[in-house]
């Protein structure tokens, strides 16, 4: 059992030696906790916070945390989210059963663009800081634009920021370079 990751289908437990009773059996003990639609994580094996994603990714390993939750993740807001906001290239299916998540998808061409490392050893992506700004720029109609500018002014005040890097980031994305630009100007 010690192959088998921290989040689990189950077909990676029928590949690590579990048959499925085992892993029902498992669920029932207490050692591992179903959170998707045959998804199952090792309970106490990741932070509580991180195991929508790994069960995402056990599923979709394109599954990149975005948007909210990666806002409070990089510290740019104090927003408590009800679930985990998850991105998957455009045309990707969403995994079903997932009751904390929400799904959202993002262009396939610009979707690297800003993933980074969450947690290697388990293959966790998220979205940069500035990638994150520039997505809430990008959806402020469905974030709301208190949401952006706050996010923005919190980015500024951490220490290594320079706008140059936000706008160099949001250079990928022509729609929103213009007003982030326009706020930079204001706000600095």
């Amino acid at each position: 059992m010690s192959a088998l990751p921290a989040a689990f289908t189950l077909a990676d437990a029928r590949a690590a030696g579990l048959r499925k009773d085992q892993v029902y059996q498992g669920v029932e003990a207490g050692e591992f906790e179903r959170v998707g639609r045959g998804v199952y994580v090792a309970v106490g094996s990741l932070d509580p916070s991180l195991e929508s994603l790994a069960a995402a990714t056990a599923v979709q390993p394109s599954a990149t945390m975005c948007l909210t939750s990666a806002l409070v993740r990089h510290d740019l807001s104090d927003e408590i989210p009800i679930g985990t906001d998850i991105a998957l290239p455009r045309g990707v299916r969403h995994p079903a059963g997932f009751d904390h998540v929400t799904w959202h998808s993002f262009d396939p061409t610009t979707f690297q663009i800003g993933r980074e490392a969450l947690d290697e050893n388990f293959g966790l992506f998220t979205y940069s800081p500035e990638r994150t700004v520039v997505d809430v720029f990008r959806l402020v109609h469905q974030q709301g634009s208190d949401t952006a500018i706050t996010a923005l002014k919190r980015w500024l005040h951490q220490p290594g920021h320079h706008p140059s890097a936000l706008l160099s980031m949001a250079a990928s994305f022509p729609k929103v370079h213009s007003s982030i630009g326009s706020v930079l100007e204001v706000l600095t």
